[in-house]
């Protein structure tokens, strides 16, 4: 397989990266996967409920009873997300110009001429 690289200046990367970080969407932290609410049953198995008859849910705890955090550090980092957006970018203008050549080659020496004749 090919390589593509690039390469730039060291004073640029953490704004190349930031940049596309930024204007794609990545986030610093994100949803732990793991932070599930539990919902709260009694000793018969049956839902726990609260004062409006919904049922009640306990936050998740880790194996020390400690509760788990809502989110989490991002675990891809800007430079493998930016990594992956430049793939994905690469990848998208292939695939829309491989479908425009494709478009092309079909319409060349279509013949849409069509003959219609008024019977009266």
């Amino acid at each position: 397989m090919a390589i593509f690289q690039l390469e730039i200046d060291d004073a640029d990367v953490d704004r190349v990266l930031t940049a596309v970080s930024h204007n794609y969407g990545w986030q610093s932290l994100v949803p732990n996967p793991d932070y599930v609410m539990q919902e709260v049953v009694d000793e018969n198995g049956d839902p726990v409920l609260d004062e409006n008859g919904e049922p009640t849910y306990a936050a998740p705890v880790d194996e020390n009873g400690d509760p788990l955090p809502r989110e989490i550090d991002n675990p891809e980092t800007m430079g493998d997300f930016t990594h992956r957006i430049v793939r994905q970018f690469l990848a998208e203008h292939v695939r829309t110009y491989e479908i425009q050549q494709a478009r092309s080659a079909a319409i060349d020496g279509l013949n849409t001429d069509v003959t219609i004749g008024d019977p009266t």
